[in-house]
């Protein structure tokens, strides 16, 4: 059985999952599913047409499923989708979708989300993502798989960040930032390869030479970009992650950073 603490106010019509439990003065609304052995901590408001996968924790004060912070919604019943065994800290907001963006937001499984950070609607957050406290995503943001994005960072509306990339701490982004590789700066520029992230994710030395060939033709060479892409494509056609960093220059709708030398 579920264990709802006597001063929480939770809605008939709510599904609270086998094994999950509500602290102390949360609200959590009609809409809302929690899946099994999830926590939800004291003074946490759920509301909205949120569902929420199973074994996650989320910390007191949170907000999740409100309405989203767009003039232009007028109440339609948009989603939240949360998986399972995200870590979600104190005070971080994530709000549901809108018509405009595909009416749902995402946060996928193993993130974990520190105090005060803020994901905006229609966003779509892979797996393994931690944001530091403070982060904040605009609206429309994707991060990839194993994303890291440093506290106080602020990423632009639309903005895609691919897989295993490292955002450092008070960044701000307004353009796209490719897979595996890390930023630094307010309107700043890529570094190089997130060697750490690749190595702590088991990527083969071979992988990781070709990627960081392909960076410097890519992103330093001053070459055509699409002549470094086709040099690039034309290397290294049978390993799948310099194609995909390749494939994410190439279609890229609001371009990258410019690049510096690695450190």
């Amino acid at each position: 059985m579920a264990g709802i603490h006597q001063t929480a106010v939770v809605a008939p019509e709510a599904v609270i999952g086998e094994g999950a439990t509500v602290g102390p003065y949360a609200v959590i609304g009609p809409q809302v599913e929690i899946g099994p052995g999830t926590q939800v901590g004291a003074h946490v408001v759920i509301e909205g047409i949120t569902r929420i996968g199973r074994d996650n924790t989320i910390m007191p004060f949170s907000s999740i499923g409100t309405a989203p912070q767009d003039l232009k919604y007028q109440g339609e019943p948009t989603r939240l989708e949360i998986g399972d065994g995200n870590v979600i800290r104190e005070y971080v907001t994530i709000h549901r979708g809108t018509p405009d963006g595909g009416g749902v937001t995402r946060v996928g499984n193993r993130c974990l989300l520190m105090a005060y950070t803020h994901v905006a609607h229609d966003c779509r957050l892979g797996d393994h993502v931690v944001m530091a406290n403070g982060a904040t995503l605009g609206g429309h943001v994707e991060l990839g798989d194993h994303v890291v994005v440093g506290g106080l960072s602020a990423i632009h509306q639309f903005c895609k960040v691919g897989e295993f990339a490292f955002i450092g701490g008070m960044s701000g982004i307004e353009k796209d930032i490719p897979p595996y590789v890390k930023y630094f700066g307010v309107r700043g520029r890529l570094y190089g390869l997130n060697l750490i992230g690749l190595r702590r994710g088991g990527f083969p030395k071979e992988v990781i030479t070709a990627l960081r060939d392909a960076y410097r033709i890519i992103v330093q060479r001053s070459t055509i970009l699409k002549d470094a892409i086709a040099e690039v494509e034309a290397l290294w056609p049978d390993i799948p992650e310099v194609m995909k960093f390749a494939a994410f220059v190439r279609e890229s709708a609001r371009g990258i950073p410019m690049g510096e030398e690695e450190e």
